[in-house]
Parts: C-alpha cells; sequence; structure tokens
C-alpha cells in the first residue's frame, strides 16, 4: 500500500491506496512543532484504528507548501515506517509540463492536480481547489499546466472579516436558508458562502474567455469542495481527492524512474576473436 501526504497551510490530507484505489484518508492539522516520533505515533494510530497493518504501507509520497513540515514527514517515513518516501516537485520526472514563467514556484499540489487531470479527464480542464486559498489551475489534456489564480481561500477571507469587525459573529460556513439575512448571523453566513459561489463563478468564466477554451471541464477539490461546488453554475465535477490521486499516480512515475535507475545497463558484448 501507498501512503501519500498533501501538506497545505492549514491541514495535511494523508491518503492510503491500494493498487490505485483510495481506501482512506485522514485530515490532521499542518502543526510544525510536532515532532518526528509524535508524528509517526499519530500516522502509525490513524493507521490502525482504521483496521489496517502499517506494515503494510510500501511506499510513500509527500506533496507539501510547508517547508518546515516536509523534513518531519520525511524523516517519519523512514523512522516509523520503513520506506523511503518521494518529494513531489517542480523538477520530479513526472509526464506533465509546466509552461510558466517560474515552474520552480509552482507547489506540488498544483503539480499533482495537473497529472491527475490530465490521465482522468483527457481533455482541458479548470481544476478549482478550495483550501486555505482557493486556486485555479489552467490544465490542458495532454498533461500542460499553463497557470492560473490564486485568491484567497474559503475559510481565510471569512476569518478576516470576523477579526477585522469588532461586532460580526463567527459562523459555521454552511448553506444559508436564504440570501437575504434578517440577523446579523444569517446575513453574515449568507454573505460568506454566497460570496464564494459567485467569486468561483466568475473567476471561471473570466478564466475561460481569456484562456479561450470555453469547453473547458471544470473540477472541484479541496476540503470545501462538496460544499460548495454545487451550488456554483460553472462547477462540472467535484473530486474532493484530486490531490491525493495525483500524488498516488505521481508515487508510480517516481518509484518507476528509481527502478529504472538503479538497474544496471549490461555491458555490450564483445566481439569473439577472429581466427587467422
Amino acid at each position: 500500500m501507498n501512503l501519500v501526504f498533501d501538506v497545505g497551510n492549514t491541514e495535511t490530507v494523508l491518503g492510503l491506496f491500494d493498487n490505485g484505489k483510495l481506501q482512506e484518508h485522514w485530515r490532521i492539522a499542518s502543526y510544525p512543532e510536532r515532532t518526528v516520533d509524535e508524528l509517526g505515533l499519530l500516522v502509525r494510530s490513524l493507521i490502525r484504528e482504521s483496521g489496517f497493518d502499517s506494515q503494510l504501507v510500501t511506499g510513500s509520497t509527500v506533496g507539501s507548501v510547508v517547508p518546515q513540515i516536509t523534513p518531519v514527514i520525511l524523516e517519519m517515513c523512514e523512522r516509523h515506517l520503513g520506506v523511503h518516501p518521494f518529494l513531489v516537485t517542480a523538477a520530479s520526472p513526472l509526464p506533465i509540463r509546466l509552461d510558466v514563467d517560474e515552474p520552480f514556484g509552482v507547489g506540488a499540489d498544483r503539480i499533482v492536480n495537473t497529472l491527475a487531470a490530465a490521465r482522468l479527464y483527457r481533455r482541458d480542464t479548470i481544476a478549482v481547489d478550495l483550501g486555505t486559498a482557493t486556486t485555479f489551475d489552467c490544465i490542458t489534456a495532454d498533461g500542460v499546466f499553463h497557470g492560473g489564480v490564486i485568491a484567497p481561500g474559503v475559510r481565510t477571507g471569512a476569518d478576516n472579516l470576523i477579526r477585522r469587525t469588532a461586532k460580526l459573529p463567527r459562523v459555521d460556513l454552511e448553506l444559508p436558508e436564504a440570501v437575504i439575512g434578517r440577523r446579523t448571523e444569517t446575513a453574515v453566513r449568507s454573505g460568506i458562502f454566497f460570496g464564494v459561489v459567485d467569486a468561483i463563478d466568475g473567476m471561471v468564466r473570466r478564466i475561460k474567455a481569456e484562456w479561450k477554451r470555453p469547453e473547458a471541464l471544470v473540477v472541484a477539490t479541496g476540503g470545501f469542495a462538496a460544499l460548495v461546488a454545487p451550488h456554483c453554475t460553472t462547477v462540472d465535477r467535484v473530486e474532493p481527492f484530486l490531490t491525493l490521486i495525483g500524488l498516488d499516480m505521481a508515487h508510480q512515475h517516481l518509484a518507476a524512474a528509481a527502478r529504472q535507475r538503479s538497474t544496471p545497463t549490461p555491458a555490450p558484448a564483445r566481439p569473439a576473436p577472429r581466427r587467422r
């Protein structure tokens, strides 16, 4: 089995795959102060309590946008799972191309989203990832990342509104009963929820017009996708685990490349001596 880590600024999502199928997933806080041993105990406990044996984990792949956490996860995989993890970066030998001005600045999540979208859908795709930030990725059918948009995330915008206004209450992100709120709490909930929905629809329309891909498939992923995307008129499909799927696909490619590098090249056959 393969254990993948999608390390985000707020949460880290773990996915356990068996032969390309997601068996289980977990969300933990992206906590930079957590030690290798603390993380190892937590990960092994999650696997065990879900009915799996951590000794069956034979591979691991990490995609991280939090540099402080990355080495802790890599060392944890070595010490507590007994596997050598792969780290996804812009330099990883994957069958995609980053057609942007600064390819080494592209986050690992957007790299594996490109891989997964190209492999799963085989058509031009706009991947909308609703996490700490909301990202819009322009991905061609043959796996070329053409850039996109990075906007404030759903929770980020809500927290900023509450923090900067003295009398507005903190509310849960959920579907309001109506657009027009008749109390402060319902007005805030409506503004946050439908503000996100309309921002996604507006941005997708702008991207399609500028990219000149009106028929591009729009796929929503990330922690808030299942809640928000069904209310967006521009979203065609919801795949909450697109990033995890991309990490598992990346593992297959990186493992194959590693095996190829470790296979010794046979020496050329020496010609038979000629008789005199």
